[in-house]
Parts: structure tokens; sequence; C-alpha cells
């Protein structure tokens, strides 16, 4: 993988958008799933120097996420209470028609400046599709549709005219006007996607702009988008990276490892296997066994998307310097899920981005390289830069 050690890292959190906060546990998480509360945390975050935020998506009361709020929704309202911060929303093909979707992205990215995204999610909970009197489809047949899901949005982004004929969809001779907004460096609304099993990896180098990786450890990381990184070099495409990560920064590592052993003692059990037993169906269901959540142990469950393994955990300069190892290896985005959103966000920026932005410099320098800081910075934000 060609890693460009000039460009910073780029980071984003978890919109909590969802009731029950980010662990299934019955420790103390000063989050709201309300609107208000998100409309304050997504500013902070702007200001604190993050890029993105992803909203949730989940319809039905489960595993500790009792209420939610439609992610689609949920996002144009926060695209309008911020200036800045570019705002994904996960989205299921099955529940959108694409050419509908499309249209959406369009509007919320005209209302924003160019400020919209997608996070498609092919599905996991299969209650909420025959809930709904939808089509349930098997593993591999959902990335079937999900890779005509994508090259449906791209090419009504992109073309007049559009036609595309598929198996699931079928667009003919289409074109929406107004196109996206012309944002330079960006040729449409970024697609973000993720998934861990074969089929997933090979769709999302074929159409995705970005692949999410559920938490991992730094080997662990590196064999997971394997698999991308072949399907894109079989396709001449170069996909970017995310990680999630969930972070907890203490004075001391103690403090903090004693916290994610709060976390894990206070573990809601019967949420947390409920949702092992739904969500391990996707690696159980492949040819060869792999999947989202297929070997995710009891502990790693307890954060829905295997935060705990990232090993964010400890003190500032500790967790910066695990981001930047990670930067080492190929990633790119750092998605990030906390406790306590709005002070844990604020804190994020002010103790451990500036060191990982002097950890970046330093290992630029190290290669001969300029390191091309962003101008959204703490710093700048309070300067009125």
């Amino acid at each position: 993988m060609a890693i460009d050690l000039s460009q910073p890292l780029k980071f984003a959190y978890w919109v909590p958008n969802v009731s029950g906060g980010l662990v299934v546990s019955t420790i103390e998480q000063r989050t709201s799933w309300d609107f208000d509360y998100n409309k304050k945390l997504a500013r902070i975050a702007e200001r604190a120097g993050f890029e993105y935020a992803l909203s949730q998506t989940r319809y039905a009361a489960s595993y500790g996420a009792d209420k939610q709020h439609e992610a689609t929704a949920f996002s144009l309202a926060l695209l309008g209470a911020t200036e800045r911060l570019k705002v994904i929303a996960a989205v299921h093909p099955g529940m959108w028609q694409p050419g509908v979707l499309a249209k959406f992205i369009i509007t919320a990215d005209h209302i924003s400046g160019g400020r919209a995204a997608v996070n498609i999610v092919s599905g996991w909970l299969k209650s909420e599709f025959t809930g709904f009197g939808l089509p349930w489809l098997e593993h591999d047949e959902r990335y079937v549709r999900t890779e005509e899901f994508i090259r449906i949005l791209r090419g009504l982004w992109t073309e007049q005219n559009y036609s595309q004929a598929g198996k699931y969809y079928n667009i003919t001779d289409f074109t929406l006007n107004p196109p996206p907004v012309d944002v330079p460096g960006r040729p449409h609304p970024e697609i973000f996607f993720g998934g861990n099993s074969t089929a997933a990896q090979a769709t999302a180098g074929r159409v995705a702009d970005w692949y999410f990786s559920n938490g991992k450890d730094l080997e662990g990381f590196k064999e997971n988008v394997a698999g991308v990184q072949a399907s894109a070099a079989d396709a001449g495409r170069h996909p970017r990276f995310g990680l999630n990560g969930f972070v907890i920064a203490r004075d001391t590592e103690k403090e903090a490892r004693e916290t994610l052993r709060e976390i894990v003692a206070k573990a809601h059990k019967p949420a947390v296997e409920g949702f092992r037993d739904a969500v391990q169906e996707a690696g159980a269901s492949t040819r060869d066994g792999k999947g989202m959540w297929a070997d995710s142990s009891f502990e790693d469950l307890i954060q829905y998307n295997d935060g705990f393994r990232t090993q964010l955990i400890g003190t500032p300069e500790q967790i910066a310097e695990r981001i930047v190892e990670y930067k080492k290896i190929g990633v790119n985005l750092m998605l990030t899920c906390y406790l306590h959103f709005q002070e844990e966000v604020e804190a994020f920026g002010k103790d451990i981005l500036p060191i990982v932005r002097e950890l970046e410099a330093d290992l630029a320098r190290k290669e001969g390289l300029d390191f091309i800081v962003d101008d959204v910075t703490p710093e700048n934000i309070k300067a009125g830069v």
C-alpha cells in the first residue's frame, strides 16, 4: 500500500443518534441520543479539528438501543448546524432505491455546501428487513446488491443520461439535475463502505472511496484490508482506509485500564449476547467463515464495532503514538467513540490531536517530506483563522 506521510490523518466520530451510548454496558455514559445534545457535539467536534461525523442506521429497538433517530434526516440536520464538518449518513440497500438516495444526497450536498457523504451498510439485522416486509438476501447476495447500488450512486452523480442494468436495479437514460456540488478534489459525494468478509472486501476494492474496518490491532488491520487492496489493484482503484477505535484517555494508563475493566464488568450481558447471536450469522453464512464479528469475543462486542481491539487506551501521549503507528501501515482516518462524547471529543482535540500532528510532522521529516497541515486546527479556530 502506498502511504502518503505528507498528508495528515483525518478524524471522525460516531454520532450517538442511537440511545444507549457506544458501549453495551450499564456504566455511566454522559452521552445522549437527542438532537440538542448532538448539535452541540457536532460544533464541539468541528472546533476540535474533526473532519467527519458518522450517523448510525438502526430501525429496530434492540441490544441496548431502544430508541433511534433515522440517519439521513439526522445527518442533514447536523449539516445545517455546522460549517465545516462532513456528515456521513449510513444507509441500507434494500431499504432505499438508489436513485432516490442519490437525489436526497445531492440536495443535502447543496444545502451544506458540499459536505454530504454516505456509508453503505449491506445489512446484518435480519428482523429489520423481514419486519418491514422487505426481502432478506443471503450474505454474498447482499454484496451483489450493494455493488449495483454504489455503481448507480456514482453514475447518477457523475454522468448525464445514465443507464445501468443489473440483477437488483435498473436505471434507464436518467439524469439528475443539479449534480452534486463541485468540490475541488472530490469527484462526487464520498462513498464509505465496510465489511470483513471476502465478498465485502472484494466489493469495497471495486467500488468504495473509503473502506471502514472494525477495530483491529496492527496485524489484524493489515490482514483485514489485504483483500480490499487486491481487489482495488485489479480494478485500478485507490480507496482510502478508516479504522474504528474506542478512546479512553486518562491521566495515567492505570486509570484508563481501570475504566475499561469497569465497562466490561458492567456489561449488559443479555444485550451483548443477543447482539452476538444476531451479528455472527454474517460470518457463519459465508463460504469461508469470514465476516463482521465472526471472531469477536464477548468483550469485543461490548463496543459493538470491536473498538477496544484498536487499543486507544492510556494517556494522551500513548494514544497519539498508537494512532501514528496505524498511520504507518495505511490508516487514513480514525473513527472514534467515547463514553462521554462532548467532553471527551473536546479533550481529544486539545490533548491528543496536537501530539498526533507533532508525531506526523516528525515522521514526514524523517522521510524527507513536507508535512501538509490542515488549516482547520483548534489553534487556528481559536485565533479566528
